[in-house]
């Protein structure tokens, strides 16, 4: 629960740690930044499943981090191609770089478990994590999306993250069922 609550803390701090401040906020992000935040978190999310390949050896952990990789991956190729169709380029901001930052220490610490800790730990993260994005992408970004592909992309995206948001409820309940 400690692990629960301090990967809920930081995601959210993460995610809006500076909605409270008049400026950089996420729903002050445009059209480029929002893309390269989403963009930003996908591979972050692809990061933690080669993460998880890597360590764990549990099967269901194992087929999840499989499916975050798959469906990041393609999702971010679509936006790829979409921001090609456009002819423009996602914009660094605020958002990106605290994702960033965040991604490198939670992986410099869930790097250092094994067994189900890491098990735990990761699936743990990964509600947190897609809680804070879809909280974000449906509440902040897609209100304020202008371009209406750009909206289309993060609406179907939305559903996809949702259903690994529910996916990863799953896996935190069934761990906590485990003994170590």
């Amino acid at each position: 629960m400690k692990t629960l609550y301090s990967t809920l803390v930081i995601g959210l701090t993460l995610m809006v740690g500076c909605a409270t401040a008049q400026a950089n906020k996420p729903s002050d992000l445009n059209d480029l930044e929002i893309a390269h935040a989403a963009y930003t978190a996908d591979n972050i999310d692809i990061r933690y499943a080669h993460l998880a390949l890597a360590i764990s050896d549990n099967p269901d952990i194992v087929e999840f981090a499989k499916t975050m990789i798959r469906d990041h991956e393609a999702v971010n190729e679509q936006a790829l191609a979409l921001l090609a169709k456009l002819e423009v380029q996602p914009k660094d901001n605020f958002l990106s770089q605290q994702l960033t930052v965040g991604s490198i220490e939670l992986i410099n610490e869930m790097s250092q478990l094994r067994g189900v800790e890491f098990d735990r730990r990761y699936a743990e993260n990964e509600l947190a994590y897609h809680k804070a994005v879809n909280e974000i992408v449906s509440k902040e970004f897609i209100p304020n999306i202008e371009n209406m592909d750009v909206k289309a992309l993060f609406e179907q995206a939305l559903v996809i993250f949702l259903a690994h948001e529910k996916h990863a409820e799953m896996m935190v309940k069934k761990l906590s069922n485990k003994s170590e």
